[in-house]
This record gives C-alpha cells, structure tokens and sequence, in this order.
C-alpha cells in the first residue's frame, strides 16, 4: 500500500501543483489570466522549453544532462535561416538545422561515452563551442529577409491551434511511445538506473548514451527553428538561458537527476508549469527580477519536496 501511494505522490503531485498555480492566477486574475486566448498563448510559448525538454529527459534518465542546448538554439536557427535565405529552399534550410543540432549532440554522446568525460563538463564546454560558433557564421548580426512561408512554421495555425503546439504534441507523442512501449525505452531507464547491471544484461551502453544526446541535439534544433520562425528572424543569442528552463522542466516532472526514474507526462507539465509562472506573473505586472526569484524557489521547492518524499516513503 505504502509504495503504491508513493508512487501515487511521486507521478501525479506535480499534477496537482499544476493545477494549484493554475487556480491561483485565476484567482488573482480571472479577466486576462484564464482565457482560451491566453491558454493557447501559453502553450504557444512553453512549446519551446517542451520541445527541449523532452529531450533533455531522455539524457538526464540516463543520469547526464545537457547544458548545450541553449547554444544549439541559437545555432541550428542560425543554420536554417542562413540556408533558407542563401538556396531560396525552406526544406533544405529545416534540414541543415536539423542535420547540425542531431551532429552536434551526437558528438556530445561520443565524448560523454568513448572519452569518458563527464556529461557536465563536455556539454559545458560544448555549450561555449557552438555559441562562438554561432558568433563567428552569424558575425554577431540578425539574420532577416525570410520567406512567408517559413514563418508559417512558428506563427501559423492549424484548425485554429498554433502551428509549435501542433509540433510540440506530435513530438510528445512519439516521445511517449519510445520510452514506455519500446525496448529501446527500456534501455534508456535501464542505463541509468543501474549502468553495470545494464552492461550485463547485454545492453550497448555507448550506443543508448550517443543516442540520447543526438535526440537531445535534434530537439534543441527544431526548437532553434520554431524559434526563428516565430521570430521572423534568427538571433545568434536566442537561446541563451533555455538549457536552464529545460532542466527545470523535466526536474519539476519528477525526473530523477540520478537516472533511471521519470514520466514523460510529467516532463510535459512541468514545461507548462514554468510557461504559467512567466504568464501569470507579467500579467500581474511582476517584475522580471522577481520573476526569476519565484521560479527559482518553486524549482528548489519541488525538488526538495521530491527528495524529502522518497527518503519518507522508503522508510
């Protein structure tokens, strides 16, 4: 019964937080805050930090993390429109964006696995690396002039739902197949819950650790070009600061920064959660600084609450 209402706690709280800050802003305000309007306005805008997440979930459940995925933001946007507007060709360019975020987590997998380097210091040092990157191809500048039909990407709409959101949930998806119905899922959870375990079993480790980090690479590009298209421009700085929102997503959903635990529903609440913080505190005229302040302490709430959990359940 015990580890029954554990689990209980443990996958659906952060559920029940949702819910809590959801009723609050309502509260405190009903005319702006909740709106179908502003609802889609959030998803719209948490589609980023989802995309992001979902990936960095799949790295931090085999108990690494990925601190490049801002830089890769910035990066793969940059990519994209750079080729958009040099070929004239919204494919290619999606695809040269893509093709580099997939390259550079693969590379990230590579040092983590075969060099034996730790996640942190090879994703951080990554993370420096493609920003200079990103610097040097972009000079520093904006780049513009990109067609209509690219922007459709992060500003359009589908049967009245924003096009991100429409991404985000196909991503979603498929995410939640691979890691709870697919062998390949198992061995992600399997590596970091127990790694000489799953060495014994048969498991190829460096194969699951490179994967990850290529997944994770991946959505951090497409991320980077939803981005842009939103923006109609791609910044070379866009998406410093995103690395942090995304650990704190998948954190929030119960994750264990450890390896080996987490629910992909969970990972997806917890980027909503962060997305209803920043709306519902502009929208009560909070102040950016405070802002941040808030959700660092509902961060290190949640996990505190999360640790001091388990330690009760398991006694």
């Amino acid at each position: 019964m015990e580890k029954m209402d554990s689990s209980f706690v443990r996958k659906y709280g952060v559920i029940l937080g949702l819910v809590g800050i959801i009723a609050f802003f309502a509260f405190e305000s009903p005319k702006y805050f909740f709106t179908f309007s502003n609802f889609m306005l959030i998803s719209k805008q948490s589609s980023i930090n989802a995309l992001l997440a979902i990936g960095q979930m799949f790295v931090i459940l085999t108990a690494g993390i990925d601190l490049s995925v801002g830089s890769m933001i910035g990066l793969s946007g940059a990519i994209a429109a750079g080729t958009i507007v040099a070929t004239g060709n919204v494919l290619i360019g999606i695809l040269a964006g893509l093709g580099i975020g997939a390259g550079l987590g693969a590379v990230n997998g590579i040092i983590v696995s075969l060099a034996k380097v730790p996640a942190f210091i090879t994703t951080l040092a990554t993370m420096s690396a493609i920003a200079g990157i990103t610097l040097i191809y972009t000079n520093g500048q904006p780049i513009w002039d990109l067609p209509h039909s690219f922007m459709y990407f992060g500003q359009g709409y589908l049967l009245g739902i924003p096009f991100p959101v429409i991404v985000m949930t196909i991503v979603f998806a498929v995410a939640w197949i691979i890691l709870a119905l697919s062998r390949y899922g198992r061995h992600v959870y399997a590596v970091g819950g127990n790694i000489r375990a799953s060495r014994a079993a048969g498991i190829k480790i460096n194969s699951v650790l490179i994967s990850v980090y290529t997944i994770s690479g991946f959505l951090a590009a497409l991320a980077g070009i939803v981005l842009a298209s939103r923006l109609g421009t791609a910044e070379p700085t866009a998406g410093r600061g995103y690395e942090l929102d995304s650990i704190a997503a998948v954190v929030l959903g119960g994750t264990s920064l450890f390896g080996g635990e987490g629910w992909i529903v969970g990972t997806l609440v917890g980027a909503y959660i962060i997305g209803i913080l920043n709306n519902g505190m502009t929208i009560m005229n909070i102040s950016p600084y405070y802002q941040e302040v808030v959700k660092g302490l509902v961060i290190l709430l949640a996990v505190m609450l999360t640790s001091f959990g388990k330690k009760y359940w398991n006694e």
